[in-house]
């Protein structure tokens, strides 16, 4: 059990970083296009959408990573997320 929470916590760990680091490129990108405004903010998000940076909360990765060890899929799994980040945010 201690082995799946420091698992767990690692990937959520890494899941920021990465979040950061996309965001990071997508800046960098915009920047070497030379783009300002509206059309900046346009194509950062498109980026971001794109390198799958979107953020995904943490208790919904945590919760997904559960759904997964207990093999649910379809609605069970849907429900068993919802409760779950429902519960999380308690």
């Amino acid at each position: 059990m201690k082995t799946i929470i420091t698992i767990a916590a690692l990937a959520l760990a890494s899941l920021g970083q990465v979040a950061y680091a996309a965001d990071a490129t997508c800046a960098e990108k915009a920047a070497e296009k030379k783009l300002a405004g509206a059309a900046k903010n346009s194509f950062v998000k498109k980026c971001e959408k794109d390198s799958g940076a979107a953020a995904v909360p943490p208790a919904q990765a945590a919760c997904d990573m559960k759904a997964a060890e207990k093999k649910l899929a379809g609605a069970a799994k849907n429900s068993f997320v919802k409760k779950c980040v429902a519960d999380a945010a308690k």
